[in-house]
């Protein structure tokens, strides 16, 4: 059915006709409600295939600027504009498709076609249209950008960008483009005209949604015309697109981590979306911009380990050519892939629903992420970051492998596998950016028990994701607490039974770090302090294991030593979300969780320093001993009573002379130390955490080590020393590493305060979130002259994983005087392998205007956020702003506590961010609402505006929001005389 425009009463009439027609289709072919699309469809096959895309930003703003489209168009072709050019830089990305970005806010809503719907910039030569068929001729399929923004309309001074004048006149009636509903109208009929003319194109890039396309079933009506194409909604997860993308999230650990941010469980697909250049105005301003290499490939390669597809954002010249930089990296590409090809295609990431090994933070510092061929017998094991030895160290998760090759060099690699890990020793062969091997396996079958043998239960349930969905081998079905924790879940393993670890697969429905972007406040839903417990009979419990899992994407392994029970039970205390992040706190939900009864032994090779290893010299009690859970399967005991039970290892060798890391793996069912004695040095104590005395810990500390062979004598000053399973050596970590923390100060936001003395309340807390323990930490604010501070420091020995050290001072101005513009900072100081490193966080001060009786920032602590989110904006007051705020009701800023000392009518000041046209509405104490419409020319130029509102003595609520749709960004609310 051809779309055909019309504007009288009939052709209304018709519009609706053909769209209650369309409507019908659609869900004849969906078979389902048209607001529902399928997870997995036939239809996505050739994207689930892909590993990566080319999103292309080229338009009339491409630099040199055009500003008149027939001009640009000349420019272009006379260039020498070629789509094989494209197509083929496409290629050597190792990309399957294009996503042409051309009718773009920010590239002059250009359409490089021949369009009858003018509105703006359409050229004559039907750029889309040969670049459709040069893709179709070389298997590259080609995806359509569509904006849903009209608000950079007049981004160039003098130039208009949107012809509302030539659309309304086509339309027949007034229509104003610059305006969202205008703007969606427009936008509309391209879709259905690019439909008509481009069969074979691939489907839509959509970047956001506008409010005229929801309302007029847009979606729904693409599925009916186009059942084969693909949808792609920018940021969102929403039901009837296929794909899910994920724009420019940036600040994870490590950088290149992108599916750290993501937020989109498999089997949904989902793509990592970002740029190449790495500074500037990049999609238009015409520079040679550089590329990171290091990072754009460790991208390219986590988002494979992840099952994401790499969509690269790249700007061509007005000819269609790469700046040279971009040209450069497409180049190094072509081969730097080609070794590790098969590592990518046809694979899946591992440590997910499709099994593998567990991705993420492995050994001395080494990270990377698994890909794995069909049902995981091949696996390949990707190290992005290389550690700081010579091996790589992961856990297995149960498959017993056979063989590991470098897949670069075609080499064998030697390797070892006992306690529920892989080692890959005595690599040499290191790639600058993804050193891959092969690992062949024989399955895991004889690890783990099957699914169907386990029943589950659970303390707290949501309707349809009952706690058996962990045990029912389905990826598709979850438990759900609820929102309960804390929570258990407790699995049944049908009669008394083995058991030795937990294999926890949580649902990656969250990002895994806690950070800010495009507005939204995100944090990790994933579990952080938990215990198993294991029982006979179901009512009565042991402790095998408690502890802190890592904020981490992929499979999570739970050690619980040898244990003979018919009950597991998992209890969750709490996840690593905060109270920001309304969305994830306190809400817990799982895929599967499997428990193993064994673990592999393979490979021929040992790993080094090996407490057991024949070649130490063992004196007194100390012996050998079997341990499933530890290297070797098998560790040392009888430490205990000093050095007359000790082990000696001759064979720790140093290139040089230096401070070495040097890390024990112990086992220790109560607190405890070690000792540790280098070449005949003073022994040094090494405290030992209380944990399963199965399950080996590790605790490192700073040795120095002489150039060549060294000694290093480990025994016990306490009555009953822990176990010994090995020891490692490898070189510290930089002294610019610092441990990934997570400090929170309150309050937060600039403190706007009166006249006079005054006396502010800090609090502060300070959490580990990763591995690497800190000692001798130190909490405390440093007083501005003329402030005083009570309370103390808050200190700790040390910190773990998930531990936390938290304290409230009060701090007060100085006496007889108004306070001046103050910063406090908070700073968390502590120890890493002996070297120092500090955390701050300011509170920052200011005197309240004369002219204002209540001033507060918007990303204040005290302020309740909803579904909104701060972000950065140096021109605002405090550097921060609220951002997305509006278009539902959980989408709003609550200032409680507004507090007056007389009634009366006051002007309200609303200091705020927009771009193009927005409203407000302002509500006190739950009342009526107060609409602000204002209207401004960017996001990072705040205004103000004011409304007035009536307030009796005494203390209010102020509710700022939009139930229906965006509203500006929320930079500070303040008070006026009455």
């Amino acid at each position: 059915m051809a779309f055909v425009p019309h504007s009288s009463s009939v052709g209304q009439r018709w519009r609706l006709f053909c769209l209650s027609l369309v409507l019908a289709v659609t869900a004849a072919l969906l078979g389902a409600p048209a607001a529902t699309a399928e997870v997995q469809h036939p239809r996505q096959q050739w994207m689930r295939e892909s590993t990566a895309g080319l999103f292309l930003h080229w338009g009339m703003f491409t630099a040199p600027r055009h500003t008149d489209c027939a001009t640009w168009e000349h420019d272009v072709t006379a260039g020498g504009w070629s789509p094989d050019y494209w197509v083929d830089e496409a290629r050597k990305l190792g990309a399957s498709y294009i996503v042409l970005a051309t009718f773009h806010s920010r590239l002059g809503y250009a359409r490089p076609w021949p369009s009858k719907i003018p509105g703006s910039c359409s050229t004559d030569r039907d750029f889309l249209g040969e670049l459709v068929n040069a893709g179709k001729a070389k298997g590259i399929k080609v995806m359509l950008y569509m904006t849903d923004d009209p608000q950079w309309h007049n981004e160039v001074a003098g130039v208009r960008t949107l012809d509302s004048d030539a659309y309304s006149a086509y339309k027949g009636e007034k229509v104003d483009l610059t305006t969202r509903e205008g703007f969606g109208r427009f936008s509309y009929d391209q879709f259905f005209e690019v439909m008509e003319n481009y069969p074979d194109l691939a489907g839509f890039w959509i970047d956001n949604d506008n409010e005229y396309w929801e309302s007029h079933q847009l979606y729904e009506q693409i599925r009916a015309k186009r059942p084969s194409w693909l949808l792609t909604n920018n940021n969102e997860d929403t039901p009837i697109m296929d794909t899910v993308s994920n724009e420019q999230k940036t600040g994870m650990t490590p950088a290149y981590d992108y599916p750290s941010a993501a937020f989109t469980p498999m089997p949904r697909i989902s793509e990592g979306d970002y740029k190449l250049p790495t500074s500037g105005d990049w999609w238009y301003d015409g520079k040679d911009h550089p590329v990171d290499f290091r990072q754009s490939t460790g991208r390219y390669i986590t988002n494979a380990g992840s099952s994401m597809k790499s969509l690269m954002a790249e700007t061509a010249m007005v000819n269609g050519r790469f700046p040279p930089s971009q040209q450069a990296y497409n180049d190094f590409m072509a081969g730097w892939t080609a070794p590790i090809r098969s590592s990518m295609e046809g694979t899946e990431g591992g440590g997910y629903m499709y099994g593998g090994m567990q991705p993420g933070f492995w050994n001395d510092g080494a990270h990377g992420v698994i890909t794995v061929g069909p049902g995981a017998v091949t696996q390949y094991v990707h190290v992005v970051t290389r550690p700081r030895t010579d091996m790589v160290r992961l856990r297995d998760n149960g498959y017993r492998a056979t063989r590991v090759t470098d897949v670069r060099t075609g080499k064998d690699v030697a390797f070892s596998q006992s306690g529920g890990y892989l080692t890959i020793l005595d690599i040499a062969d290191w790639d600058p950016y993804d050193t891959v091997f092969k690992v062949e396996t024989d399955g895991r079958q004889h690890s783990y028990y099957p699914q169907k043998s386990l029943r589950a239960a659970a303390s707290s349930a949501a309707d349809g994701h009952p706690g058996g969905a962990v045990v029912d081998g389905s990826d598709g079905n979850y438990w759900d607490s609820d929102g309960r924790l804390p929570a258990s879940v407790t699995i049944d393993l049908g009669n008394l039974r083995r058991a030795t670890s937990l294999a926890v697969n949580q649902r990656e429905w969250s990002p895994t770090h806690a950070r800010s972007t495009f507005g939204r406040p995100e944090d990790s839903a994933r579990i952080k302090d938990y215990a198993v417990s294991a029982s006979d009979d179901g009512r009565h419990w042991r402790t095998v294991r408690a502890g802190a899992l890592p904020s981490a994407r992929g499979v999570q392994l739970i050690d619980i030593g040898e244990q003979k029970a018919r009950y597991l039970k998992l209890d969750v205390r709490n996840t690593w979300a905060g109270p920001q992040a309304p969305d994830f706190f306190g809400r817990l939900r799982i895929d599967e969780i499997k428990v193993a009864y064994g673990a592999p032994v393979s490979g021929s090779a040992q790993v080094p320093l090996e407490a057991e290893s024949r070649r130490n010299d063992r004196d007194g009690a100390v012996r050998a001993s079997a341990c499933g859970a530890c290297s070797g399967s098998a560790r040392l005991v009888g430490f205990g009573g000093g050095s007359r039970n000790s082990v000696t290892f001759h064979d720790v060798t140093a290139a040089e002379a230096g401070n070495y890391r040097l890390q024990f793996d112990h086992t220790a069912g109560a607190a405890a130390s070690l000792s540790v004695r280098v070449n005949g040095a003073a022994a040094i104590d090494v405290p030992v955490p209380a944990g399963n005395p199965d399950v080996p810990g590790s605790t490192a500390v700073s040795v120095p080590l002489t150039a060549g062979a060294n000694t290093v004598e480990v025994f016990s000053t306490a009555s009953r020393g822990p176990g010994l399973d090995r020891i490692v050596v490898g070189p510290l970590p930089p002294a610019s590493y610092v441990p990934k923390t997570t400090m929170t100060v309150e309050p937060h936001g600039l403190q706007w305060v009166g006249a006079g003395q005054q006396s502010v309340q800090v609090t502060a807390e300070l959490r580990l979130d990763a591995d690497d323990a800190l000692d001798g930490v130190r909490l405390a604010p440093k007083a501005p002259a003329g402030w005083t501070v009570e309370g103390g420091p808050a200190t700790a020995s040390s910190l773990r994983l998930g531990q936390t050290l938290k304290a409230r001072w009060t701090l007060l101005s100085p006496p007889g005087a108004d306070v001046t513009p103050t910063t406090v900072p908070v700073t968390a100081e502590f120890l890493t392998l002996g070297t120092p490193h500090t955390v701050t966080q300011n509170v920052g001060i200011r005197p309240r205007p004369a002219d204002r009786v209540f001033m507060r920032e918007a990303e204040d602590s005290r302020n309740r956020l909803g579904t909104a989110g701060l972000t950065g904006c140096s021109p605002c007051s405090g550097g921060e702003k609220v951002r997305n705020i509006g278009g539902s009701a959980a989408a709003d800023v609550l200032f409680p506590d507004v507090t007056v000392d007389r009634a009366g009518t006051y002007p309200l000041f609303i200091d705020y961010t927009v771009n193009g046209d927005r409203s407000f509405l302002v509500s006190v104490d739950g009342g009526a609402p107060v609409e602000a419409a204002v209207s401004g020319i960017g996001n990072s130029t705040p205004q103000t505006t004011s409304v007035p509102v009536t307030l009796t003595a005494g203390s209010h609520t102020i509710r700022v929001y939009n139930d229906r749709k965006s509203a500006p960004d929320l930079d500070r609310l303040s008070l006026g005389q009455p």
